[in-house]
């Protein structure tokens, strides 16, 4: 089928009723079969209740609706949750209600039994609007008379089946082989999910091999073929000569396909700074709707791959809009005043030409760092930057002013950087947007990207007052707030190590304040690791309506609604499409509104200034550039780049753990020292060596006593010799296997014998068969 149900209904709403005829015609269905298909899913749906059919004929979505819009999450033990988009509370799918949905599948859910205190609610899959799975590795399998590609991803809780001719990638009596398998019909009713074998995939065949297995684990490995084009030429009237400026490219990633980042300029000003951010104009060379948005569109995300990127741009448009040294440039740029308490107190949107003065990389930071403070000569690796070593400092002070209002007002700041590995190439250095998680990045002084974030933030905040004052729309980045149950989890963890921390019977304290308290801890980085699994990601959320307050003529109410919860990015759209569209919206703002009420008044309102809209009393668009606009941050857009997203930071999350474990392979059957990451009922987590993977010491090896699991404690205790395993603490253990494909590390205890030795801590028990564990809530 050429469509899926969610871009039939994308197609459909309550107001207005659409022919048949008309669906057929935008869904570009020409051929009998096809047509078919679209009768069919009307017919379906209709009886389901999604669609109802007016009485002239013409179909509409219902007023009102008792079916919930949510992707399907599961577990590899079968526990399947519905994810609402609402976010309202998840709703828990028993595995008789999911009605042949996979895990990751957009679904119409209706609940069947409400929640209740400790509850969720329960529910059934009624229909199944976008299928996240078109491909996905397996292995071969024979079993009686049928060939089946049985999932790695043990969250997709089925067996394909597979033509005979596929029995050639049964694997071997010594290489199991790994396929991708593509998905020719799914599920439906007694009918099983049945595929075919497109390739194999060596599991050894360097990090090229390892990279193309990821994409396809995640989905990503066919990616939208591009127009050869570098879009529309950005018109030179109107824009603000700053070529004199002197401004600067921090540039974290060494790989040459990277994306282009803005540059930025510094002067300290009144006790506190002016600051100007350059982003290269992506936006005004994208024509909507075109061949090369819905490119665009698609890809979603630039996907860096440790040493290599597929970029999000097509090279032509890379090249046109990348900054470079001494090259003069199109940009979008915004001035900001920065008080001395670090807080935005004015700013102005300009479209403009630039031209950076010099790159900055992390080997000159480095070299700036190693420095002493008096010294006279310069290292030969600040010679091309010593003319600017004063603006780097005066930009490292504002870095610092913002990063610490930030806190003030209560944004969650950790240091879980990645570890330094040559093969993660430019995955070392830190998201340059600093709206990758919920959290921020601590301050790294040899990373570029470190003094980036922050003024790129602060770029983002004021947009997103200026843009909620003029009533303007656009993709923001939002989350939720923590969870308060499992907030006190971690905080009875610190307690636990003894930590200066006290719960009261008002509540737990707030991740800041957590962090706070974690600072000065040696258990600093377990701890923020356990509190960064409170913290809910960050999500993209179409926003088309005006503040729900007006602001006063500071500003304050506005800038209110703009915490770092919510913002509206703008900064990096060579890197993400939801940039690009915030993008755009800017340029509308700046070229195509309204800056005056008619043509006779000679006065005209500067609408990039902060505060313009106290004086804005007309419309600033016509009803046809206003529809424009809002088309531009429609839901299923957001919906699909959210999608992305996930596979994104999946993809990321996947590559670190490959990269970890083949650094892992060396070590098998060697003695390491680890400290423990976490503690479960059924053993506990160890990270070890520096590349800081994470093994499982499983409890079926700890024989040498009964072990009782304390939850609260986070810690297991032996019940005869009170040996404890408890998060934080250092261990001696031996790795015994490395599942690559997996991630899996299975590690063993090396315990200290009475004569120095070490050995095995399998050893000193007289049976085998390993000891229960006991769970307590003490």
């Amino acid at each position: 089928m050429k469509f899926t149900v969610a871009d039939l209904l994308d197609q459909l709403s309550t107001g207005h009723s659409s022919e048949p005829d008309q669906l057929a015609k935008i869904l570009k269905l020409s051929n009998k079969t096809d047509k078919a298909a679209l009768e069919l899913a009307v017919s379906s749906l209709m009886k389901i209740g999604v669609i109802e059919k007016t009485s002239e004929g013409g179909l509409t979505r219902p007023q009102e609706s008792d079916l919930i819009d949510a992707r399907l999450r599961c577990s590899s033990k079968g526990f399947c949750f519905a994810i609402r988009d609402d976010g309202g509370e998840d709703i828990y799918i028993r595995d008789h209600q999911l009605n042949h949905a996979w895990n990751g599948d957009r679904v119409l859910v209706r609940v069947t039994r409400e929640g209740g205190r400790r509850r969720s609610p329960e529910g059934g899959v009624q229909c199944i609007l976008e299928r996240a799975t078109q491909s996905l590795l397996a292995q071969v399998e024979q079993q009686s008379d049928q060939l089946l590609a049985s999932p790695l991803d043990d969250r997709v809780l089925a067996g394909i089946e597979l033509l005979a001719e596929d029995s050639k990638h049964l694997p071997g009596d010594e290489v199991s082989s790994v396929v991708e398998v593509r998905i020719d019909r799914y599920p439906v009713a007694q009918h099983p999910a049945a595929g075919h074998v497109v390739r194999s995939l060596p599991l050894n065949g360097g990090p090229a091999a390892d990279r193309d297995l990821l994409l396809t684990k995640v989905g990503l490995q066919d990616r939208p073929t591009a127009p050869r084009s570098s879009g529309k030429t950005p018109a030179s009237k109107g824009r603000v000569d700053l070529t004199a400026q002197p401004s600067l490219l921090l540039k974290g990633w060494s790989q040459d396909d990277a994306p282009g980042l803005p540059a930025v300029h510094v002067e300290a000003r009144d006790g506190g700074c002016r600051l100007w951010v350059h982003a290269p104009s992506v936006g005004e060379r994208i024509g909507l709707g075109n061949s090369l948005d819905a490119c665009l569109r698609d890809r979603g995300e630039a996907l860096c791959l440790g040493e290599v990127w597929q970029p999000l741009l097509t090279p032509a448009l890379q090249k046109a809009t990348s900054f470079s040294a001494g090259s003069e440039a199109d940009a979008i740029s915004v001035r900001l005043d920065v008080s001395a308490n670090g807080e935005v107190s004015d700013w102005e949107f300009m479209l403009s030409t630039v031209r950076p003065v010099a790159e900055v990389s992390a080997d000159q930071l480095v070299a700036l760092a190693e420095r002493k403070p008096k010294a006279r000569s310069v290292p030969t690796a600040l010679k091309p930057i010593k003319d600017q070593l004063g603006q780097l400092e005066t930009l490292r002070f504002c870095s610092t002013l913002l990063l610490e209002q930030e806190r003030a007002n209560g944004l969650v700041q950790l240091d879980l950087c990645p570890p330094q590995l040559e093969a993660l190439g430019d995955l070392c250095s830190a998201d340059p947007s600093g709206l990758r998680h919920r959290w921020v990045d601590a301050f790294n002084p040899v990373d570029p990207h470190a003094f980036l974030q922050p003024l790129l933030r602060a770029a983002d905040r004021a947009w997103t007052a200026q843009r909620l004052e003029l009533q303007l729309p656009g993709i923001t980045v939002e989350a939720d707030e923590p969870d308060g149950s499992v907030l006190t989890d971690v905080a009875k963890t610190a307690i636990a190590l003894d930590l200066p921390l006290e719960l009261d019977d008002d509540g737990c304290p707030s991740a800041s304040e957590l962090v706070q308290v974690f600072k000065d801890s040696s258990q600093r980085r377990v701890l923020e690791q356990q509190l960064s699994h409170a913290l809910p990601p960050l999500t993209l959320v179409a926003s088309t309506e005006a503040p729900p307050a007006a602001a006063d003529s500071d500003g304050d109410e506005v800038a209110a609604t703009c915490r770092n919860s919510s913002l509206t990015p703008w900064t990096c759209a060579t890197q993400h499409y939801a940039h690009l569209v915030n993008q755009q919206v800017i340029v509308a703002l700046l070229t195509d509104a309204k800056d005056r009420p008619t043509v006779r008044h000679k006065t005209r309102l500067k609408l990039g200034l902060k505060g313009a809209g106290a004086d804005l009393t007309w419309p600033l668009f016509t009803a046809s550039q206003d529809e424009k606009l809002n088309g531009l941050v429609n839901e299923r857009t957001v919906q699909r780049l959210n999608t992305r997203r996930r596979q994104v930071l999946e993809l990321e999350k996947d590559l670190l753990s490959m990269i970890q474990a083949r650094s892992a392979q060396p070590l098998i059957g060697e003695q390491v020292e680890g400290r423990i990451s976490g503690v479960q009922s059924y053993g506990f987590f160890v990270e070890v060596g520096e590349s800081r993977v994470e093994g499982l010491v499983h409890v079926s090896s700890l024989n040498d006593d009964w072990y009782e699991y304390r939850s609260r404690q986070n810690r297991l205790v032996g019940r005869k010799n009170r040996q404890t395993y408890q998060l934080g603490d250092a261990v001696q253990v031996r790795v015994i296997n490395v599942d690559v494909l997996r991630n899996q590390i299975d590690l063993e205890v090396i315990s200290q014998g009475s004569n120095g030795s070490t050995e095995p801590e399998s050893s000193a028990p007289e049976s085998s068969e390993p000891l229960p564990v006991a769970l307590s809530e003490r």
